[in-house]
């Protein structure tokens, strides 16, 4: 298969950058690359563009440092839910993976993420809150909180059993304690105040 030599003008992933000097396949070049404004011949009159090539280069990846600085920042001010389905023991059914978590950060947040860019050591299979790994850019790492919640519907917690009140049977006891004292008393009094006419009565007899 011919091969040849060409001269890049755009970023292409897994070929180079621009201004950098590639060989490949020469159907590609003709039928692919060069139609596209992807790359030009490497030949002595376009090695004079090289310069500005590597100028356009340096400001592109100028700007995609500093978009995923600030996307670094504002992702690690984000919480990102994930609901999942569990069984009765609260264990996942499957596990949340990488794409899992791109998917979720695109629906909650409009945030495009490869999930290439996140890194996770190995798929989540528990509830619970994570930090997650992101690589932004070669330059760039960032980190996500992930919290993994149940979508199962809480269970039922049955209110506490109220004490039953027995009746407040002490205040009429000693309501009657009361009333006994007071009639007691005044038997008492009667008593003491019927004596003297009693001693009255004998001595005027004895007169």
């Amino acid at each position: 298969m011919a091969k040849m030599q060409v001269i890049l003008t755009s970023n292409i992933v897994g070929l180079g950058a621009e201004s950098d000097q590639v060989t490949v396949a020469a159907g590609y070049a003709r039928n692919y690359l060069f139609p596209r404004g992807l790359a030009i011949p490497l030949t002595a009159a376009n090695k004079r563009r090289l310069e500005v090539l590597r100028q356009r280069r340096a400001e592109r990846e100028a700007q995609e440092y500093n978009t995923m600085c600030e996307l670094a920042r504002s992702l690690a001010k984000l919480v990102c839910v994930i609901t999942v389905k569990t069984g009765e023991d609260g264990k996942l059914f499957g596990s949340v993976t990488n794409g899992t978590i791109a998917d979720a950060l695109k629906s909650q947040f409009d945030v495009a993420l490869d999930k290439k860019q996140i890194h996770l050591e190995q798929p989540i299979k528990s509830l619970g809150e994570y930090e997650v790994e992101l690589r932004l850019h070669p330059e760039v790492k960032g980190t996500l909180r992930v919290r993994v919640e149940s979508s199962n519907p809480p269970p039922a917690v049955e209110a506490p059993a109220t004490p039953a009140t027995t009746p407040a049977a002490a205040p009429e006891e000693k309501t009657e304690k009361r009333g006994a004292a007071r009639r007691q008393s005044g038997t008492t009094a009667d008593s003491a105040s019927a004596a003297p006419e009693k001693q009255a009565k004998k001595s005027g007899k004895k007169a």
